[in-house]
């Protein structure tokens, strides 16, 4: 099973990623610009798994790139569990 077919894996996933991230002194802005282009490549690459993915593609698909950075950013928000 990929880690994208179960939303909560997902989180956990990306979760355990910022972590390493902000342990590695990643700056807020980097990691933001890292999560936009996740989700771009998730937009472009990767078929959505299950409703919650399906949910975010489609709002990716009609935000604009300011729109689509501020999901980028609550998706970092949702994830990071401090």
């Amino acid at each position: 099973m990929s880690v994208v077919d179960n939303w909560d894996h997902w989180k956990e996933f990306l979760n355990v990623r910022l972590d390493q991230a902000q342990d590695k002194g990643l700056s807020e802005g980097v990691i933001s610009d890292v999560a936009y282009q996740v989700g771009e490549y998730l937009a472009s690459q990767v078929e959505p798994k299950n409703e919650q993915e399906r949910v975010l593609a489609e709002l990716w698909q009609v935000a604009d790139e300011e729109e689509q950075h501020a999901i980028a950013n609550m998706m970092v928000k949702l994830v990071d569990h401090k």
